[in-house]
């Protein structure tokens, strides 16, 4: 009996014990206190595993806190119990938050069958679609290595660096004096240290000292004006009743030689609406952040507030559903080229937060995920560039680190292209009565690139050779000109001509080209026949193919802006002499206003008809004979 009793009476304090203990609980849970919370419940789960209410506020201190990625086991309990799409779809985000896409979908999938609310439908189709979508994600900068900045990191969270003007800022809970109740992580301050881009002076880093860090909440996420004039960043978390309730951007500006202590700023509006990570454009006339306020697209969103006459930034505007989502968008970064970076929680990622890049096209914005060489399965945010793009600072808690957001850097490592030599064997020939081609040496050589502008050239040596240097997948033009000859210019390309970078072995590739260039000698009245100069049956009208062939003769009297020339076309001897003459004429004077037409001035040329008064073989038989005969021929006829 008494034993009996004794059991009665200890089953009766542990439930008054346990009820007291979920009281408590609710209490801290209510108040924002999750770390006490699941401190508190973690006990009442001690003695009672299953307890429903008990799993369901440590998983959802743990997700309100920004630790989701802890409650799985918690989230696990509840839907055994109670599969609501709440307890589904929360499981869901907990598993996608450490990487376990398989399972995420998963749960994200029982969770659609126990809705027939659209928005939350929608809701699990972007999860859905954004996890399916996670294996396609490529690398933003292929060749970027990050590393942690080991030296300058603590236990606690250090954050979201910027530099300013030789000093880098950034958030740390070092020199900590409370803790805060919403994570069990100390209280965190700003703070500063020299550096000079990439490299930061671990040695000597103090506390922020245009003004006083307060003591008892948050501080952090700062940002500095590009005129190094208005300090903005973000305070709250306090827990005395008298401050503000929830998170909220403070401003310090310069003026007489020092910072004034910081005062709310009016973008903020309502006291309780959170706003957060703010950021300058390059020019400082807007500013970025983040807010939870209404009329937003869920979660936290994106928005920009310009600078008032009085230095004040006012008028917010949501930046819309291209950047923001249901999810929870951060940390933004405008860029000179326009490129706009943030974090987000809401884009297809690879877990938690992720960086992203917000491009302008003409299809509209396109939003990237920086990749797997940047992003991670836990928190990934916070990007400030040093020299942009190629290094800079970003912040993770991921795994490997000091214990909490650490601060890392980032390096461009594209390894610098192989260096190929090109060398163009130039030979100058002449081309001689007979047809044959001889050495023509001492000619010159000039060489333009594709904007016509001169990258080099010489007199070609006794061998009729000159060397020249030409770039890689490039168009040329060369000039060759010698007295008593007509000067000639080609066009000359190493496209194609050269292995591509990954075929290439040694640092540097030497190529050897060659081509020849074969000038005409320059005599008066010697005439020259026009090969293909063909007409149609008794016309005078130019044919496409007979075109093709004035176009050299036009080339040849650009290249030879000194000389003038006389243009006889010359029929076979069938029909009567006034006949050919005629056709002859007309098919001069045709020729020549074709080539005026090409921008030679027409008092460089002389049309002149010979019709059958000049044969080439006299009483021609056979078809190909007469076509001898039939013929268009140009002399030099004045040099100036």
């Amino acid at each position: 009996m008494k034993r009996s009793l004794f059991f009665i009476i200890l089953f009766g304090l542990l439930g008054t014990a346990c009820t007291s203990l979920y009281k408590k609980g609710q209490k801290q849970f209510s108040s924002g206190e999750y770390q006490y919370a699941i401190s508190t419940f973690s006990k009442v789960l001690e003695k009672d595993p299953e307890n429903k209410e008990a799993n369901f506020y440590v998983a959802e201190s743990y997700r309100l806190s920004n630790r989701i990625e802890k409650s799985s086991s918690y989230y696990e309990k509840l839907v055994e119990e109670d599969g609501t799409f709440e307890n589904y779809y929360r499981l869901g985000q907990s598993y996608k938050s450490q990487g376990r896409a398989e399972e995420a979908l998963e749960a994200f999938k029982e969770a659609q069958g126990l809705t027939l609310d659209d928005a939350y439908s929608n809701e699990l189709k972007r999860e859905i679609a954004n996890l399916e979508k996670s294996d396609e994600i490529e690398d933003y900068w292929p060749y970027l290595e990050l590393e942690n900045y080991t030296l300058l990191n603590t236990a606690g969270p250090d954050y979201a660096p910027i530099v300013n003007e030789g000093y880098m800022y950034f958030t740390s809970s070092r020199q900590a004096s409370g803790i805060y109740p919403g994570t069990g992580t100390a209280y965190t301050k700003l703070f500063r240290t020299r550096a000079e881009g990439i490299k930061v002076d671990v040695q000597n880093i103090q506390a922020l000292p245009e003004f006083r860090n307060e003591e008892g909440l948050n501080q952090g996420a700062i940002a500095i004006s590009p005129d190094g004039n208005t300090i903005i960043y973000a305070r709250g978390n306090s827990t005395s009743k008298k401050d503000l309730p929830d998170v909220h951007l403070f401003a310090s500006y310069f003026r007489g030689g020092g910072f004034t202590q910081p005062i709310w700023m009016p973008l903020n509006e309502d006291e309780f609406w959170w706003n957060s990570t703010p950021a300058f454009s390059p020019d400082g006339s807007v500013l970025y952040f983040a807010s939870n306020r209404p009329g937003g697209y869920g979660g936290t969103d994106l928005y920009k507030a310009t600078k008032l006459a009085n230095g004040d930034f006012g008028n917010p505007v949501n930046l819309g559903p291209e950047i923001n989502t249901p999810g929870n968008e951060m940390f933004p970064r405008l860029v000179a080229d326009g490129k706009f970076f943030f974090a987000s929680d809401g884009h297809a990622g690879f877990g938690k937060l992720d960086m992203f890049v917000a491009e302008p096209s003409e299809q509209g914005t396109v939003v990237k995920n920086l990749g797997p060489k940047i992003n991670s399965v836990a928190d990934d945010f916070g990007i400030y560039f040093t020299n942009y793009p190629q290094e800079g600072f970003i912040t993770s808690n991921r795994e490997g680190g000091a214990g909490d957001d650490d601060i890392y850097y980032f390096e461009d490592k594209t390894p610098k292209p192989k260096l190929v030599n090109i060398f163009l064997n130039v030979t100058t020939k002449e081309k001689q009565e007979n047809g044959s081609e001889v050495i023509l040496p001492q000619t010159r050589i000039a060489l333009y690139d594709s904007a016509n502008k001169m990258t080099g050239g010489d007199f070609t040596n006794q061998s009729g050779r000159v060397r020249l240097t030409l770039a890689p997948n490039a168009d040329f033009s060369m000039i060759a000109s010698k007295s008593g000859y007509f000067t000639k210019s080609i066009t000359y390309t190493t496209k194609g001509k050269t292995p591509s970078q990954e075929e290439l072995i040694q640092e540097i590739t030497n190529i050897t080209l060659d081509t020849t260039i074969i000038l005409d000698a320059l005599i008066l009245e010697k005439s020259i026949v026009l090969d293909n100069i063909y007409y149609d049956l008794d016309k005078a009208e130019i044919r496409p193919d007979a075109a093709l062939e004035l176009d050299k003769l036009v080339t040849i009297l650009k290249d030879n802006p000194t000389i003038s020339i006389e243009l006889s076309s010359h029929t076979d001897a069938r029909a009567t002499d006034a006949y050919n003459d005629a056709l002859s004429q007309r098919r001069a004077e045709s020729a020549v206003a074709y080539i005026v037409s090409k921008g030679i001035a027409p008092e460089r040329l002389v049309a002149k008809g010979y019709g059958k008064r000049q044969l080439i073989i006299e009483n021609a038989q056979t078809e190909d004979e007469h076509q001898v005969n039939r013929r268009t021929e140009f002399k030099v006829i004045d040099i100036k």
